[in-house]
């Protein structure tokens, strides 16, 4: 995924002098939220131990999360906002210590917006295996020791566990709607097949009932500029000096991602084949100001995020299949009977409308017939991140249906 901070939005297709101010001294061993570090908008709650979908025990399982909103007396208003691969609980507000960006959603959460938080109650968890607080390979083990290379894979299935979990111990019997997108969105598909009976209404944005071959290729090549990085040393560096961690694999990583986020129209329109700080690449002095912008948010990346955490996440949306276990996908597609907005972006290339197309057909419930709402969008998959007005408009006519 895909999620990005409003810098990451904006048409300028220039790195400033401010941008790489932004990034004066050496990166750190994991930009992790850590032990310590000022809390922000965080809750914790511990929702006790989880046995994973592969038989193993993960001990003594937090979860980092905020809330936005108030919850009715009848505990009836509640919507669980589930993020995408990079993302965190920070739905909206600003940046500031402890809390490295501003909130990743706040042109649709928010007074008046269409997560109305003067109506609903908006519940946003940080993903088991994240790092942003939420127990994960840069957590504290029992033994007191960062988890690193000891933290255990993870399915969509282990997540949404930990989820259901969460809701249990915040005592919310059903959610008034369970809303995802990207990797998030794979998570209310699970919600809508194994939970229907917690949730009232479903949205599922950008998102496929199962990961293909070439997202999966798409994943590996990722993992494996994380893998190569020297400094990765295997997954336990956490001890390492700023400068000393795997940012340059971490980095490399997220210039890739970004590549399947954005649509080719428009990094063409963005950028064309322009120069960055007036020298000509060509002549070896100077950077196309594409390659330029893929660096900054590469290497920005590394200040807010955890090289381990990136691993086991996106290899839990390399398992993502919502017929594991079940008699097939199509019946597990069929068993979505809540009211159920489908919605994708018609420029996303990570994952294109062919996959809303074949959950939209088989869920019962999806509130547009056989077909999903396909959202027109200069941005790629990033669209359903972007286009506040358009996703809006839709996620309201969910919550009134």
């Amino acid at each position: 995924m895909d999620w990005q901070t409003p810098e990451d939005a904006i048409p300028s297709a220039f790195v400033t002098e401010a941008d790489q101010r932004a990034l004066l001294g050496k990166p750190p061993a994991t930009g992790a939220w850590r032990e310590g570090d000022p809390v922000a908008g965080r809750r914790f709650l511990d929702v006790g131990d989880l046995t994973l979908e592969h038989g193993s025990v993960l001990p003594g399982v937090r979860v980092a999360y905020e809330t936005f909103g108030t919850l009715s007396p009848a505990r009836d208003n509640a919507i669980l906002v589930l993020h995408a691969l990079t993302g965190d609980a920070h739905l909206t507000g600003d940046a500031g210590p402890g809390q490295p960006t501003a909130g990743w959603w706040s042109g649709i959460v928010g007074p008046g917006r269409a997560l109305d938080t003067d109506r609903w109650f908006v519940v946003a968890p940080n993903i088991l295996g994240g790092c942003q607080g939420t127990t994960g390979p840069a957590s504290l083990a029992p033994d007191r020791r960062e988890w690193g290379s000891r933290f255990p894979r993870v399915t969509i299935t282990d997540q949404v566990a930990a989820q259901l979990a969460f809701t249990d111990r915040l005592g919310i019997e059903r959610w008034a709607a369970v809303v995802g997108g990207s990797m998030g969105g794979m998570h209310a598909l699970e919600w809508g097949v194994a939970h229907g009976d917690r949730l009232n209404r479903l949205a599922v944005l950008a998102a496929p009932a199962i990961a293909s071959a070439d997202q999966i290729a798409l994943n590996g090549v990722q993992t494996e500029a994380i893998h190569i990085d020297p400094r990765f040393r295997g997954g336990d560096y956490y001890d390492a000096a700023p400068g000393d961690g795997p940012h340059r694999g971490l980095a490399l990583a997220r210039r890739m991602a970004l590549l399947n986020y954005r649509s080719p129209d428009e990094l063409n329109a963005r950028f064309a084949r322009s120069w960055q700080s007036g020298l000509d690449p060509l002549s070896g002095a100077g950077r196309f100001a594409v390659e330029s912008y893929l660096d900054f948010h590469g290497n920005k990346f590394t200040r807010r995020f955890d090289a381990n955490s990136y691993l086991r996440l996106v290899d839990a949306m390399s398992s993502h299949d919502l017929g594991r276990g079940r008699s097939s996908l199509d019946d597990a597609l069929g068993a979505i009977s809540v009211p159920t907005l489908v919605l994708g972006i018609d420029s996303d290339r990570l994952f294109p409308v062919e996959d809303q197309e074949r959950i939209a057909r088989l869920a019962p419930g999806n509130i547009d017939g056989d077909s999903p709402v396909v959202i027109r969008s200069e941005f790629g998959h990033d669209g359903f991140l972007i286009e506040d007005h358009a996703v809006g408009a839709h996620l309201r006519r969910l919550l009134d249906a």
